[in-house]
């Protein structure tokens, strides 16, 4: 599960459902990955930086943007930070169209919604200095975003979505997802699973480990027959799990006793404060996330975002904004600046790019088969949406 290997199908997934039928839009430049061609539009990318305004106005998920790293921002650049926090991908792309803000931390299932729509512009990485030889080569250059030899995220961090598990009840270390899809698992009525429509994929990996037959080469990729098969796993599951998490609900779920073992992130498995509760990632490897800054085509505070850009990009900064979210910093440096910040990427794997080769980040399905197949129409993510509500009832 070589991300090199994937990166032209992951392309295309990422960009979700907006660019179903997108082909041959009216202007901009056109690429093509795994067979689609998707029409980018051509929004013109800064050559220099001007005076600073005096505001940014920026779109986060919660922890990406605080004071003990705002306030030392606007004392050097005079940039005053505006925040709004978002709950979720889709709820950030519809707050960006309106043309209100100047940068959102974008995951990979928002990003490329945001540039082929035009709202978001290519970044002139020159005019970013922090950009550089310390961004850990996992996070650079990938196709999620940057297109046409354009970049247009400047990335944040990532993440993977591992197994956790309660070591005083399931004694042996789990090396396989079985212990959360099989109907004969030990542990039955205690099993935690992510409460999304995407959770699909991950019922997807398990199935192209035990069911090679089904052809699945892509978690995202899934034709008709493919995607019955992942909702029947999902069915056979649902009887046996305990609650369907959120990160609000996920740590007490399993402090609280009412699951033992279950799909996580490090960061609430962390979160636990028990040192009973451990994590794996298993053999057939998991799906996972990564986040960047991105900068509005229209911004009214272009200056200011690209400071913001560069200031967070910063081994200092951006390993403030790791710790303090709870996910591997973009700038592989930070992690030799303390112990404490040795301690932190070694916990995520920071710098571990044969770890994160086993993970599938989130990306969009579409109609369009992204692991390359012409012969088939895949699913798309409102029928993924669809066969999530047969699978809660």
């Amino acid at each position: 599960m070589n991300k090199k290997l994937i990166a032209p199908v992951a392309l295309a997934a990422a960009v979700g459902l907006a660019l179903s039928g997108c082909a041959g839009g009216d202007g901009g430049e056109t690429a093509e990955a795994g067979g689609l061609q998707i029409d980018v539009p051509d929004v013109p990318m800064m050559e220099k930086l001007g005076d600073n305004e005096n505001e940014v106005n920026i779109l986060a998920w919660s922890g990406f943007v605080e004071p003990a790293w705002t306030d030392q921002f606007t004392a050097d650049t005079g940039c005053e930070v505006n925040r709004k926090i978002f709950a979720t991908s889709d709820e950030a792309v519809q707050l960006m169209r309106t043309g209100e803000y100047d940068l959102v931390s974008a995951s990979g299932d928002a990003s490329l919604r945001l540039i082929v729509d035009g709202n978001v512009q290519p970044l002139n990485t020159d005019l970013i200095p922090n950009f550089g030889d310390d961004i850990v080569e996992g996070m650079k250059g990938q196709l999620y975003d940057t297109l046409n030899g354009n970049v247009y995220g400047i990335p944040i961090g990532r993440g993977a979505n591992i197994l956790e598990y309660n070591s005083e009840v399931v004694t042996e270390e789990p090396t396989s997802w079985d212990v959360v899809w099989e109907a004969d698992s030990p542990y039955a009525g205690k099993i935690a699973a992510y409460d999304s429509p995407i959770y699909i994929a991950d019922a997807a990996i398990y199935l192209m480990a035990t069911q090679p037959e089904l052809g699945i080469e892509n978690p995202y990729a899934l034709d008709e027959e493919q995607l019955a098969a992942a909702t029947d796993l999902m069915k056979q599951q649902n009887k046996m799990v305990s609650e369907y998490w959120s990160p609000a609900t996920n740590v007490t779920s399993f402090t609280g006793g009412n699951s033992v073992v279950g799909t996580s992130w490090e960061v609430l498995r962390k979160a636990t404060q028990d040192e009973k509760f451990k994590s794996v990632l298993p053999e057939e490897g998991s799906t996972g996330w990564s986040d960047a800054w991105m900068l509005a085509a229209d911004a009214k505070h272009p200056n200011c975002g690209y400071a913001w850009m560069d200031y967070t990009s910063s081994p200092e900064v951006n390993g403030q904004i790791a710790m303090n979210f709870g996910m591997a910093p973009a700038n592989g440096a930070f992690c030799d600046t303390s112990d404490e910040a040795k301690a932190h990427c070694d916990y995520y794997n920071a710098t571990d790019e044969e770890y994160y080769k086993k993970v599938w980040f989130w990306t969009t399905p579409i109609d369009q088969c992204l692991d390359g197949r012409k012969d088939v129409q895949c699913t798309n993510y409102q029928d993924w949406t669809a066969a999530w509500a047969t699978v809660k009832g």
